[in-house]
C-alpha cells in the first residue's frame, strides 16, 4: 500500500573523478531534488567521509542507493579508478540506516534513462527501433557498459564490465596502437583507449610514431601540462588548431563507434544503444560528423541489422543520480 507521507532518500553517483550526491524528497511516488553537491573524489580517503560532509545537519533519511564505478559483486566494493574499499556495513553505520543499496554506476545510469526527457538526448542514428534489449556505453574517467534486458514488459538494467575486455584492433594503425600500449600495460583493454586517459594515450602514440600527422607545438605542450590533456586535445581538434589533435580525436571516435557497435551485437540491442558518460556531450559535434556511426555500422554480414539500431547520446549529467534515486525510492516499497 502506498503512503502519502513525505520521506527523504539519498542518491549517489560515485565516479573516479567526481562524486555527486543528492537528497530527494519522496511523496506520492514522486521524486523532488532538494539538494545536490559534487565532490572531487580524490581529495577524500573514502566515500564515508564524503557522506558525513554532505549529510551534516540533515534529518534522518529513509533509504539510500549509491552507484559506484566498479564491479559490485560482494559486500565490499573496490572502486576501479579510486583507492577506495567501500564496505556496505560501514555505509549503513555512517548513515544510521539498514536500507542501503550499492549498485554499479552504469546500472544507475541505465535506471536513470527512463526519467529523462526528449531534450536530454541527441540522436546519432534514428534507426528502426524494435521491442527488445538495449545497451549503454559510457566513456569518461573509465569505460563503462550496461545492458537493459527486455523481459517482455520492461527494460531491466544489468551490469557489465565489458569496458575491461581486450581492445580489438581493426586495421594496421590500430594494431600499431595496440602494440604501443602493450609495452606500457600488461592488459590492453578498451578502457585504455576509450576514456579521458585513453584519448591522451592515442595522442601520445600518434605523436611518438613521428610518421603520422605532424608534431606538438610549444603552445600545446604548455596546455597539456597545465590543463586536462583530454580536454586540451579535444578543444584543439574542434578549432582545427593542430592536425595531430584532429587525427587523435578521429581515431578515438572511430574506435568508440566500433566498440558501441560490438556491444550492440553482443546484446542484440534492437531497442537502441545509448552513449553516456562525461566525454560524449563534450564532443557531440564530433560524434555527429559520421565517423562514429560509420564504425558502428561496419559489422560485415550483420551491418544491415546494426544500421537499424537507434543510437542516442545522453546529455543530462544527472542521469546516474536520478537512476540511483529511483532505486532508493523502490527500497521504500511505496
Amino acid at each position: 500500500m502506498k503512503s502519502n507521507k513525505s520521506q527523504l532518500i539519498l542518491a549517489g553517483d560515485v565516479g573516479g573523478t567526481n562524486t555527486r550526491l543528492g537528497l530527494f524528497q519522496v511523496a506520492r511516488g514522486r521524486l523532488r531534488l532538494l539538494s545536490e553537491k559534487t565532490y572531487a573524489s580524490k581529495k577524500y580517503r573514502g566515500l564515508e567521509n564524503i557522506l558525513v560532509n554532505f549529510l551534516r545537519g540533515q534529518r534522518a533519511i529513509a533509504a539510500a542507493c549509491l552507484g559506484i564505478a566498479g564491479p559490485v559483486t560482494e559486500k565490499v566494493i573496490v572502486a576501479t579508478n579510486l583507492p577506495w574499499w567501500t564496505d556496505i556495513q560501514s555505509l549503513q553505520k555512517v548513515l544510521s540506516l539498514k536500507n542501503v543499496e550499492v549498485i554499479n554506476d552504469l546500472v544507475a545510469n541505465a535506471y536513470g534513462i527512463s526519467a529523462l526527457k526528449k531534450k536530454d538526448f541527441e540522436t546519432l542514428n534514428t534507426g528502426k527501433p524494435k521491442k527488445g534489449s538495449q545497451a549503454l556505453i559510457s566513456a569518461g574517467t573509465g569505460l563503462g557498459e550496461a545492458i537493459l534486458f527486455w523481459d517482455g514488459k520492461q527494460h531491466v538494467p544489468s551490469p557489465s564490465e565489458g569496458g575491461h575486455a581486450e581492445f580489438g584492433p581493426r586495421n594496421r594503425l590500430e594494431m600499431e596502437l595496440f602494440n604501443y600500449l602493450s609495452e606500457r600495460f600488461d592488459h590492453v583493454s578498451y578502457e585504455r583507449v576509450l576514456s579521458g586517459e585513453g584519448l591522451y594515450h592515442i595522442y601520445e602514440f600518434l605523436k611518438d610514431s613521428k610518421r603520422y600527422y605532424g608534431h606538438e607545438p610549444s603552445w600545446l605542450s604548455e596546455k597539456l601540462q597545465k590543463e586536462d590533456p583530454a580536454e586540451a586535445i579535444s578543444e584543439a581538434a574542434r578549432l582545427t588548431k593542430n592536425r595531430l589533435c584532429v587525427k587523435t580525436l578521429d581515431l578515438f571516435t572511430s574506435i568508440y563507434g566500433a566498440a558501441a557497435g560490438n556491444l550492440a551485437l553482443q546484446v542484440m540491442a534492437v531497442g537502441g544503444v545509448y552513449v553516456g558518460g562525461g566525454i560524449a556531450p563534450k564532443i557531440i559535434w564530433k560524434l555527429k560528423d559520421g565517423i562514429f556511426m560509420k564504425a558502428f555500422k561496419d559489422k560485415g554480414r550483420l551491418s544491415r541489422i546494426v544500421a537499424q539500431i537507434p543510437v542516442r547520446v545522453i546529455l543530462n549529467e544527472r542521469t546516474a543520480l536520478l537512476g540511483a534515486a529511483s532505486r532508493a525510492m523502490a527500497l521504500l516499497k511505496l
